[in-house]
């Protein structure tokens, strides 16, 4: 399959409006476990998945949603409203931290849930479509309406993936990667915050010896913490859109080229100017993101999920700040790359009129609000004025005001996310440069073997 596809996307971005999401009615016993998700077998239930007759909608709905940062309380707003909607259907949650692993077995076997959120480790939308596990929505999309009567596919902020022209998911959650800092600190110190590159260099140099601390982290446990929060928005502020799409797609020569190995000097000056967190080949997400609470780093890229997934734990005192990750060179405006999360059809569903119902069910501008007051993230769909709702946090507000600033602020749209099988060599590569076991150089390299295997 050819792995280059652009989409059609909006270059206007509203950050303050969102998309609903919204996620599965649950089942007929109550899920206890909370975060831990809940498995349950169709068999346990009773019944067995049937489709609607005369109309209606009915049987067994199996729903997979990862759940992190953005936790679940939203997706249980949703499930009960989608319940009370759809009274004949009985819907089974697959739900938790961990479930992308723990449904593995089920996608290989090609018995999947009907429904499935693309988010988290382990989860990889590109590598789904290919191995044709997600079921082709582009013709039933265009004829989904929203509340007012607009249509949907004219409604999202940025407009779905597509594979080979194809759309296999629709863009439920709007996130963006960038760089966090404790403005507070920053504002007693006097500490500078970053515009470009040099900036950002000088001001980690100044953290780094009026702190005593290794100013940036990461979580070396997952390299594409790095590539996508600090890396695509640099590829792109480097050669473009067509450069951003090139290293995705793995196109020959990419990995290789003159602006690739000007930005992976950037990375390779950060290792060698000691701005790494020492440790950070260790650090899964959640221990870096401590680390960053703590203050033993200053700068970590994360997206719009961390004050959320991370609340229980912020220290008093503590002030989110955030930036477009701050890559580019002096005089260019900050480089965004927006990251989308999904809401897909199996294409072996059991029960594909209950999951269109669904996902049809979720995409309101009612659940884009409400998805902004559990999450303090945005969701994907246009003409959601989230100013004057005082539950919505500041760096949200703020994070609108400059993304939507051209004079600082530019957004580049990637074609569909990296497929695992290109990200994870890319990643260890990422990883041994980073540590210092490898220069720019031969990173390079060593990715485009990377892409050519993926190629072939």
């Amino acid at each position: 399959m050819n792995k280059l596809f652009k989409n059609r996307r909006f270059l206007w971005i509203a950050m303050l409006l969102m998309v609903a999401l919204v996620a599965a009615a649950c089942s007929s016993d109550d899920n206890a476990d909370g975060d831990d998700g809940v498995e349950e077998d169709a068999a346990e239930t009773g019944g067995s998945p049937e489709t609607a007759t005369e109309g209606g909608i009915s049987g067994d709905l199996e729903i997979q949603y990862f759940v992190g940062g953005y936790g679940d309380s939203w997706w249980k707003e949703v499930i009960a409203d989608f319940k009370e909607a759809y009274p004949d259907v009985n819907v089974i949650e697959h739900a938790g931290p961990n479930i992308n692993d723990e449904m593995r077995s089920r996608w290989i076997s090609n018995d999947p849930p009907d429904v499935v959120y693309i988010d988290g480790a382990g989860s990889s939308e590109t590598q789904m479509v290919e191995d044709g596990q997600l079921m082709n929505l582009t013709e039933w999309v265009e004829g989904i309406e929203l509340e007012g009567g607009d249509k949907l596919v004219d409604s999202f902020i940025v407009q779905p993936g597509k594979f080979d022209g194809e759309i296999y998911s629709l863009p439920l959650v709007f996130d963006t990667w960038g760089t966090w800092y404790d403005r507070a600190l920053f504002q007693e110190k006097g500490y500078e915050v970053p515009t470009d590159f040099e900036s950002f260099m000088s001001s980690m140099e100044e953290i780094k010896e009026g702190e005593g601390i290794d100013p940036l982290v990461t979580s070396g446990q997952h390299p594409y913490y790095f590539l996508r929060g600090m890396l695509f928005p640099a590829f792109a502020a480097a050669g473009g859109e067509e450069l951003l799409a090139d290293l995705i797609t793995g196109a020959e020569g990419a990995w290789t080229s003159d602006a690739t190995l000007e930005t992976m000097k950037k990375v390779e000056r950060l290792q060698e100017e000691g701005m790494f967190d020492s440790g950070l080949g260790a650090l899964n997400h959640t221990q870096s993101q401590m680390n960053f609470l703590l203050h033993d780093n200053a700068f970590i890229p994360v997206g719009f999920w961390l004050p959320n997934e991370m609340a229980n734990d912020i220290p008093d005192g503590f002030d989110f700040g955030f930036i477009p990750s701050p890559m580019q060179d002096p005089g260019e405006p900050f480089a965004i790359v927006p990251d989308l999360r999904p809401l897909a059809i199996a294409e072996n569903a059991e029960n594909p009129d209950a999951a269109k119902a669904f996902v049809e069910f979720a995409f309101t501008r009612e659940y884009a609000m409400a998805f902004s007051e559990h999450t303090g993230a945005i969701m994907n769909i246009t003409e959601v004025d989230l100013t004057e709702n005082e539950n919505v946090p500041g760096y949200l507000t703020e994070a609108n005001a400059m993304i939507n600033d051209p004079e600082q602020v530019q957004i580049y749209e990637k074609p569909h996310p990296m497929s695992a099988d290109l990200e994870t060599p890319i990643g260890n590569a990422l990883m041994s440069l980073m540590l210092g076991n490898m220069t720019a150089e031969e990173f390079v390299e060593e990715a485009e073997k990377a892409a050519a295997d993926y190629r072939n």
